[in-house]
């Protein structure tokens, strides 16, 4: 008889202190990020009307980490249609202080409220006919008093267990920034195209490609008129290099097209092509794309009907250009 070996007892296992610490941390911060919630009142409203109404940029002012903080909110600012760019306090003491102009608004972070290079620059920005925005840890400090207007960013505790590097109050201040840059995106009616334009090296810019972005237009589109020789069709399709040429008639209309396949086809049934004319010989019908299309729906009809160029016409039918498959592929449209 075999019998059957006990089992260890399964003993508890204090968790890691890293992990311990880790969910400690995260849970300061989350808490820090949602007390903002109760600080926001009125003044937030007035902050994004009058960045949105304000003809001039958003400056970000903080020094050390409330610098760090301050460049990735100009950085989302700017990509979001509200220009915006960071400036050191200790650099526009020494002269880049140039750098704002009236009309500015000026959004100085410091959790203190007490950073000396940027209270001594107070006196200057507002000569300057700039607005200043406070946002700090402390609505009684003299940044919060001497400025126009202040956001709270006031948390309960930092999250580093000395109490000493700033942790907790980045995270708030960075989460305001964030809602204050997604507040006025809304307001000024921001969409996907606007983010694609300011981002056209990116996949979402190229989702974004139009027709006319990427098109062949000019002397460049393979074009004949209806009593073009079949000779000259050929020359022009050889010379354009896209194996099809349009046919259009006398006021620019495309009437029809004709494709190096299409001319094979003719050749072998008969012998006398070459006395006829591009209206004797071309496809009826085409199918063409306007220029404001996006890019990604010329290649899905290009796919679907497997065809490698369309025609670009405007809405009276005059052509205004080509596009092949290869202007499309790997640009990821979709």
């Amino acid at each position: 008889m075999v019998r059957a070996r006990k089992r260890a007892p399964v003993r508890d296992r204090a968790e890691h202190p890293a992990l311990a610490e880790a969910r400690r941390v995260l849970e300061v911060e989350a808490a820090a990020i949602l007390g903002l919630i109760q600080h926001l009142d009125d003044t937030f409203t007035t902050v994004v009307e009058l960045i949105n109404a304000s003809a001039g940029r958003v400056i970000t002012m903080g020094l050390g980490k409330s610098g760090i903080i301050c460049k990735k909110i100009s950085a989302t600012l700017a990509s979001t249609g509200t220009p915006s760019f960071f400036l050191h306090p200790t650099e526009a003491i020494h002269g880049d202080l140039g750098m704002i102009v009236s009309g500015d608004v000026v959004l100085a972070i410091s959790n203190s409220g007490e950073t000396e290079e940027i209270i001594r620059l107070l006196p200057s920005i507002k000569r300057i006919g700039a607005t200043i925005v406070a946002i700090s840890g402390d609505p009684a400090s003299t940044l919060a008093k001497n400025a126009d207007h202040h956001l709270s960013a006031e948390i309960s505790e930092e999250a580093c267990p000395l109490g000493l590097a700033p942790t907790a109050s980045t995270t708030a201040t960075l989460a305001l920034g964030d809602a204050l840059a997604m507040a006025l995106l809304q307001r000024k009616g921001f969409k996907e195209e606007d983010f694609a334009f300011l981002h056209p090296g990116g996949k979402l810019g190229k989702r974004f490609l139009r027709v006319r972005d990427l098109m062949h237009s000019g002397e460049q589109t393979p074009l004949v008129q209806e009593d073009t020789s079949m000779h000259d069709v050929i020359y022009e399709m050889s010379n354009k290099g896209f194996g099809i040429t349009a046919v259009v008639d006398p006021d620019g209309r495309l009437a029809g097209v004709l494709t190096d396949g299409d001319l094979r086809r003719l050749l072998q049934r008969d012998e006398e092509v070459l006395r006829k004319t591009a209206a004797d010989c071309m496809k009826k019908g085409p199918i063409t794309i306007a220029a404001d299309e996006l890019a990604s729906a010329a290649l899905q009809i290009m796919e679907q009907r497997k065809i490698t160029s369309l025609f670009i016409a405007d809405g009276d039918g005059r052509v205004e250009g080509i596009i092949h498959i290869h202007d499309l592929w790997g640009l990821e449209l979709f």
